[in-house]
Parts: C-alpha cells; sequence; structure tokens
C-alpha cells in the first residue's frame, strides 16, 4: 500500500521571520487524523508602508515557494501571510489565480478570512493587529473596499515583523475584548499570522458569542477546503471550523 495517499498534505508558505503560525496551526491539527503540515518561507524581515517592504511579497518569490512544497505533492498550499491587507486584495488573488494555472490548489488567510466573514454576513467588524498606525489605517481601507466598515480597531504600532510574536495571549485577549464590547460589531478580525491570537480568539468568542476570527486559524480553515477536507475535523479552535466552505 502506498502510505503517502493515506493523507491530506496541507503546506504553508510562511514568513521569514514568523515564530507563531508553525506552532499555531500544528497546535489547531494536533489529533486531527490524515492531515499533515508541512511549512516553506520566503523571506520578509519588516512590515511597512515603504517600497522595500512591499517588495517582499512580490508574486515570484511566492511562487518559488509553492513550487518547494509542490515537490512534496501538496493536496493544497496556502499563503499564511496577511500583507495584502493592507496591499491589497488583488495581490492574493492574482496568486492564488497563477498557482492554479499551475494545477497548484491554493488559498490565502486574508481570502478565508473575507470568505467567512461573508458566510457569517459580518460587515461590522472589529480589527485587532500589531501594525504601525500608516499599516492600520492602509488595512482600514482596504477592508472597506471589500465592503467591511471597521467600527472598531486596536493595534499595536509595531514595525515587526518578528517583533509582533513578543506580544502574549493576555494582551492578545484584552485587545480583542475592547473591541468585540464595542458597539455594532458583528465579529472580531485578529490580523497577521505572527501574533499569538489563535487562542485569545477561541477566549473571547466564548465569552461573548461573537465570532473572532485569527488569521492563523483562517489560513487552515482556506487550506483545508482547498485540499478537500471538511474544516470541522479541527476542534476546540472557534466556530469558524463550523462553517462549510461555500
Amino acid at each position: 500500500m502506498d502510505a503517502t495517499r493515506l493523507v491530506k498534505r496541507i503546506g504553508m508558505m510562511v514568513p521569514s521571520s514568523n515564530t507563531v503560525a508553525e506552532p499555531a496551526t500544528a497546535a489547531m491539527l494536533a489529533g486531527v487524523p490524515g492531515v499533515t503540515l508541512h511549512v516553506t518561507r520566503f523571506r520578509v524581515t519588516r512590515l511597512d508602508t515603504s517600497a522595500e517592504a512591499l517588495a517582499q511579497f512580490q508574486a515570484d518569490p511566492l511562487l518559488a515557494a509553492a513550487d518547494l512544497l509542490m515537490d512534496a505533492k501538496m493536496d493544497a498550499v496556502c499563503l499564511n501571510a496577511t500583507a495584502s491587507c493592507y496591499t491589497g486584495m488583488r495581490h492574493d488573488r492574482a496568486l492564488v489565480a497563477a498557482l492554479r494555472e499551475r494545477g497548484i490548489a491554493a488559498d490565502t488567510a486574508m481570502l478565508a478570512l473575507l470568505d467567512l466573514l461573508r458566510a457569517l454576513g459580518a460587515r461590522r467588524i472589529g480589527l485587532v493587529t500589531p501594525f504601525l498606525h500608516d499599516v492600520q489605517d492602509a488595512t482600514i481601507r482596504v477592508l472597506a473596499e471589500e465592503g467591511l466598515e471597521v467600527v472598531a480597531e486596536r493595534h499595536l504600532n509595531d514595525p515587526g515583523n518578528f517583533t509582533f510574536a513578543r506580544f502574549g495571549e493576555e494582551e492578545v485577549t484584552a485587545l480583542t475584548r475592547e473591541v468585540a464590547g464595542a458597539p455594532g460589531v458583528q465579529a472580531v478580525a485578529i490580523v497577521s499570522t505572527n501574533l499569538r491570537g489563535a487562542r485569545p480568539a477561541v477566549t473571547v468568542e466564548g465569552e461573548t458569542g461573537m465570532p473572532v476570527l485569527d488569521t492563523c486559524a483562517t489560513a487552515l480553515w482556506g487550506a483545508l477546503r482547498q485540499a478537500g477536507v471538511a474544516p470541522s475535523v479541527v476542534r476546540g479552535w472557534g466556530r469558524l471550523f463550523d462553517i462549510a466552505p461555500g
């Protein structure tokens, strides 16, 4: 029997300076039979609106990262990064289209987040990020272009990317509680796959009953749907995994 056929392999493209996405995804997949996680990296050392920072997310290094994953015959790959939240979602859409032209089932953390918010019927959101002021402003503009109104936000004004991980879960939980409690918020998005948001999302969702979507979790949800695996195989990490792909 060919043992490689007994599992679904999902590949994550992760920024080189990210220390949160890989262990968070592994924790969410712990105990899930028949799914294995595989990670490759592309160079990202800063997150701001400079030309140098934006150049880190050009298509070529991302396509090269995906090609490396496909040497191991992934069932799906996902961009486990969120720069399109402030550079524009057209970049993620173009990347996914380019990968599909290569025969690769692909998704991104941000595209999955948008699909989940639409499935929830949530248009007025709270936003939590570690970003600098100008990056946060750009993120709010991009989300508005996607039909989402940010009615409450908190951000940590950190230059990142490696340093985003220095903020603990208690701090992220506190910020998430604040935006979840704001009038009119229908769901909360914790945006950055190098912010420790997966467990805070579960905590605040349990306290409030409001959907709280962390982008490490949305990346996994997106990868699973592209691999043909029901996201509901993941338990204990929020209601998003109960949302069937449309």
